[in-house]
């Protein structure tokens, strides 16, 4: 194939160019760099003319009040832009907040804290000369991400307003800017008026990109002739190997004239031309053309693994000149196939992460591809291959890029709120879908769409029907629901649903992964299976992490972590400072196994269409929610790697169901083996491959599965292992690896042996579950006690409200109203000799849930500084000292007390007899030496 040449179309029309009588000019002015500027906090701009008055104060653009330093200090007054839950106790009322909220030191715990707050209306103007060669010529003012509202005069014209949140704000200056120097005033007001999106709607909210005013992307005059290509779509079919060309002609003419289109496409990555389309036509002005493209025989396809874009150049030529538009495109279908859905014929599952408009150091998104190239790869390096948008939609420079890395997006018309009340904000949904699609529907990454997020109103439900009925109608390139989560309706294109996940808002103690033992045979069939379309999982996940105060560093922009800063502060303030780092690892390992959790529940689910996780990274508003592996800044907080995180949620990933987690060694190890494989080939003559290890690497047993070829989808059974455990005398973790080819997936397990050996001198160890006076003598006087107390027993202000759970905390306690579980998890010392008989981790496991969900914490902060044996990892908030498991000596004697219940049916509960074995034969050691001693009175003082 001949290499693309720009200049080719040029040369091939230039007989056309000669007959007429313009000349090609310069086809933009850049405005970026200074503007004066004025704050406009009286909003009496308007009415006292201020487009005529010359402002003394200069900003940069792009860029924001914020970024420039400019607007109010805060204060305890300050006007935010998102709910505030919890607030009077939390911050604005609560004495130990007292010093946050002084001027000079306010601190926020609900969200970053910015240099500066300002909503409201504020002035641009910039003074632009225009060249004698744009006379006659269209001049269209493009101003890239608006935040939000704008209107514009040149001079003391009005010339418009504009209000979208996700598109260019588009001005024809035409007739406004004649050859010579004038004004160009621009008032943007960030304020919400009649049109609400929601103040927690990502497109606007504090609680995550700021409301910021400004604007941020492109700014330029463009220049156009007279008769110019308007709006384009293309529509690829990859059947016919050809793209439908559907272009508007823009431009009032008295009477027809001939023109002539110019089309030629080219792949980006090789800069190979295809053929070059040239068709004369009438017209006279403002006309949609329909044309037909031929890719020739072999066109490249698009998809997450060969993410082939074409570039489409539109030439139009008139006696007015030449207008030219570069239009990126894919050759791609992604269709729903009944339950599930395909990408150029072959099954795919949407593996996805949200993106909720987190930008610490701008408090607004890139508008350059390279930072969204660099954040999409971080994603695909944890093998995913979706982003959701929630609430909002990125600019241009996202969709540029995702085309390139191969990510699948779904965008949103920027809501989160009551619709279908006859509000404003109904219309506006409408106009601002349209922008959208005309703005960024030709990307091919581009393949789910929404209004928003989990409407409210008691006429949503009929109104986003009738939306979505809209958009299918207007534009079939991509697919529709009605909204993030809810509501079902039957002519949705898929559904985005939040039932099928492992912890729901609001189940507190009550969810899968709390209320019942740990397994791995469960999936979401049942929800599946009744709905008849590709079923997405809404915001499955959301579990949180103890703060990263390593990464505090990393804050050098607009927004700061002062809400680190509190719970620093706080954990410092209560002696614990040096545990920071310990309770990031234990909470983060805890948290990636959640993740685990809920991510294999989801490819375990035969025809299930995909998950969206919240988050792969944090999120940093709604009160702190630290629910990322990563930090705000798609970076690593060092509990796992990239490629631990794809095991379990990339392209092809063996699976095992366990009906336990937890074995006798009288029992039989029975694990049927099958895998999720959205690769992009079958995989032939694969064989799988199984072992089972020690903790030291020592091999178990091992073998291979039968040899087969394994087809694109789930639920593909690849066979079981059955395998006695009757060799394991003494109590240990071992952990099962599954290999299909280099895709390998592990799983640990624990044995404990029926028959527990005798403890020399085990009558030394009273063990006891109420401290009574005989008790209280026998330890006075150098007996050695184990109070193993039963959960409920602790009194609520030393433990007993905390709701201690298995998993860790959810969303965060602050936005959820103290949903439980309200801790994150155990932190241990593993080489600890009170624990040597418990095989564990430094941080919980599966083999924790018996003693979680069998326990009470205890807050230790008005005992003496003592280590407990197992520690509780506490909610930042509050960030109390707590133990599960701690020791003392008690006058002459010494005690271990357990807020694990150790006799309640502790014949059925394997975990808890390994645990109080150990801890007796530990308290009949030399080694059973406490450091702190305690009065019997502190001791009480813990009960009820």
């Amino acid at each position: 194939m001949r290499k693309f040449n720009h200049k080719n179309i040029v040369l091939i029309f230039l007989s056309f160019i000669l007959l007429t009588a313009c000349t090609k000019t310069d086809s933009s002015i850049d405005l970026s760099g200074d503007w004066s500027f004025k704050i406009d906090s009286l909003d009496r701009g308007v009415s006292e003319n201020w487009q005529s008055v010359q402002f003394s104060e200069t900003i940069q653009l792009p860029g924001s009040m914020n970024t420039n330093g400019k607007g109010d200090e805060l204060s305890i007054n300050t006007k935010w832009t998102g709910n505030i839950w919890d607030t009077d106790s939390v911050w604005y009322k609560d004495p130990k907040m007292e010093k946050y909220r002084q001027k000079g030191n306010i601190k926020l715990p609900f969200w970053l804290t910015p240099n500066k707050k300002y909503t409201g209306a504020a002035w641009y103007q910039k003074k632009v000369t225009i060249p004698e060669d744009y006379k006659g010529q269209k001049i269209n003012l493009h101003l890239e991400r608006v935040h939000w509202e704008s209107t514009v005069w040149v001079d003391d014209t009005k010339i418009g307003m504009q209000n979208s949140l996700s598109t260019a704000h588009n001005y024809d200056l035409s007739d406004a800017l004649t050859v010579g120097e004038h004004t160009i005033t621009i008032r943007v007001d960030n304020s919400i008026k009649d049109i609400n999106p929601g103040i927690d709607a990502h497109s606007i909210s504090d609680n995550t990109q700021t409301n910021w005013n400004g604007i941020i992307g492109d700014i330029k005059l463009e220049v156009s002739p007279k008769l110019a290509i308007g709006n384009v779509k293309l529509y690829p079919n990859i059947a016919t190997k050809k793209v439908k060309v559907v272009l508007q002609i823009k431009g009032n003419l008295d009477s027809e004239k001939r023109v002539r289109l110019g089309l030629e496409a080219f792949d980006k990555s090789t800069k190979n031309a295809l053929a070059v389309l040239k068709k004369d036509i009438e017209t006279n002005g403002n006309k949609e053309i329909v044309i037909e493209y031929d890719m020739g025989e072999n066109p490249k396809l698009w998809d997450e693994f060969n993410p082939n874009v074409y570039e489409l150049q539109i030439t139009l030529e008139s006696k007015f000149g030449i207008d030219t538009k570069n239009i990126d495109f894919g050759m791609r279908e992604f269709k729903a196939t009944g339950k599930v859905f395909t990408i150029n014929g072959r099954k795919t599952f949407l593996r996805g992460t949200l993106e909720s408009a987190i930008f610490p150091l701008t408090g607004y998104p890139p508008t350059d591809v390279t930072s969204w190239k660099a954040v999409y790869k971080v994603i695909k390096s944890h093998g995913l291959n979706h982003v959701r948008f929630h609430s909002w939609s990125p600019p241009k420079a996202a969709f540029i890029a995702a085309d390139e890395v191969g990510i699948y997006l779904q965008a949103e018309a920027s809501a989160w709120a009551t619709v279908g009340d006859g509000e404003a904000i109904d219309e506006w949904l409408y106009k601002e879908g349209e922008d959208i699609i005309n703005a960024y529907g030709n990307h091919p990454s581009f393949v789910l769409m929404t209004h928003g997020n989990e409407p409210h109103g008691k006429n949503s439900k009929p109104y986003l029907r009738k939306y979505v009925n809209h958009f299918k109608k207007l534009d079939n390139r991509r697919l529709y629901t009605s909204g993030a989560n809810w509501p079902y309706i039957d002519n949705l294109d898929y559904f985005n649903g939040g039932a099928p996940r492992i912890q729901a808002w609001n189940q507190n103690l009550k969810s899968i992964i709390n209320a019942k033992a740990p397994q791995t045979e469960f999936d979401w069939s049942n929800h599946i299976n009744k709905t008849p379309m590709p079923y997405v999982s809404h915001e499955i996940g959301q579990w949180c992490v103890y703060p990263n105060f390593e990464e505090m560093h990393k804050y050098t922009g607009v927004l700061k972590p002062k809400n680190f800063e509190i719970f620093q502060e706080t954990l410092a303030e209560n002696g614990m400072a040096d545990l920071a780092k310990q309770f990031l690892m234990a909470s983060g390992k805890l948290q990636v196994l959640c993740y685990k959790a809920d991510i294999e529940a989801a490819l375990r689910t035969k025809d299930m269409a995909g998950f969206q996780l919240l988050d792969l990274h944090d999120f940093p508003g709604q009160g702190t929610a630290l629910v990322g592996v990563l930090d705000a800044f798609w970076g690593e907080k060092g509990y796992v790697s990239p490629e631990e995180f794809k095991a379990f949620s990339g392209q092809t990933v063996p699976l095992a169901r366990f009906a336990k987690r937890t074995f006798s060694n009288t029992d039989t190890l029975n694990v049927a083996i099958e895998v999720a494989h959205f690769g992009e080939k079958i995989l032939k003559n694969a064989t799988p491959k199984w072992v089972l290890k020690t903790v030291n690497k020592d091999v178990f047993a091992e073998g291979d599965l039968a040899k087969k070829d394994i087809e694109i989808g789930n639920g593909i059974q690849l066979g079981n292992i059955s395998l006695p455990l009757s060799k394991i005398e003494k109590a240990q973790r071992l952990t099962l690896s599954v290999s299909v080819e280099e895709f390998t997936n592990t799983w640990d397990l624990w044995v404990y042996p029926t028959e527990i050996p005798e403890i020399e001198n085990e009558n030394t160890v009273k063990v006891v579950n109420k401290l009574e006076a005989s008790t209280i003598d026998y330890l006075q006087k150098g007996g050695n006690v184990l109070f193993n107390i039963t959960k409920g027993d602790i009194a609520p202000e030393k433990g007993g409200d905390i709701g201690i759970g298995f998993s860790s905390i959810f969303w965060n306690t602050s936005w959820t109203n103290g949903q439980k579980p309200h801790t994150l998890g155990v932190l241990v010392d593993p080489k600890n000799p009170a624990l040597a008989d418990f095989p564990t981790e430094y941080h919980s496991n599966w083999q924790w849930w018996d003693a979680m969900t069998n326990s009470n914490a205890i807050i230790i902060d008005d005992l003496p500084k003592l280590t407990p044996i197992v520690r509780v990892v506490d909610d930042w908030f509050k960030n109390r000292r707590l133990a599960l498991v701690f020791e003392a000596k008690v006058g002459k004697g010494k005690i271990i007390i357990s807020g694990i219940d150790l006799h309640t049916n502790i014949d059925t509960r394997l975990e808890a007899k390994q645990m109080l074995y150990s801890l007796k034969k530990y308290m009949t050691t030399s080694a059973f030496n406490p450091e702190v001693s305690l009065e019997i009175n502190q001791i009480k003082s813990l009960l009820k």
